[in-house]
């Protein structure tokens, strides 16, 4: 997964705090949002370079050295551009009031995995749940 690259202030509740309010809402708005205008950026970086790097070389071997940068280039971007599709899945979750809690078994995420994990779906014990039965099929 892409990182943010940006360094946020971790939030701090309070013992009484309710769970998902205002305040934190808008505090995982933000860090959603830098990192989607950070992954942006990177894209619209990667389009500007590679149209002004596209060179013909005589040598088939820099030929096919830039083609496969090229599409080394192209598979992380592609792959940004699926996160940002869910980092917008989860705006939306902010908008709806539904952030914060598993889609496995509903209880609350907590503060901690969603800012290591913004858009985690799922709570730690679901998700490693998951992955056990991930490893089972594939094995």
């Amino acid at each position: 997964m892409a990182e943010i690259t940006k360094q946020f202030v971790p939030y701090a509740a309070t013992a009484d705090e309710e769970y998902m309010n205002d305040k934190q809402l808008a505090h995982f708005t933000s860090i959603l949002n830098e990192w989607k205008n950070e992954l942006s950026q990177d894209i619209d970086r990667t389009v500007h370079t590679m149209q002004d790097e596209v060179t013909m070389f005589a040598d088939p071997n820099d030929r096919a050295s830039q083609e496969s940068d090229m599409a080394l280039e192209l598979r992380n971007r592609d792959r940004e551009r699926k996160l940002i599709k869910k980092i917008e899945s989860t705006l939306r979750k902010i908008q709806e009031h539904e952030y914060g809690y598993c889609n496995g078994c509903g209880i609350e995420i907590g503060l901690k995995r969603l800012e290591a994990r913004p858009t985690a779906s799922l709570c730690i014990d679901c998700k490693t749940l998951d992955e056990m039965r991930e490893k089972q099929v594939a094995k």
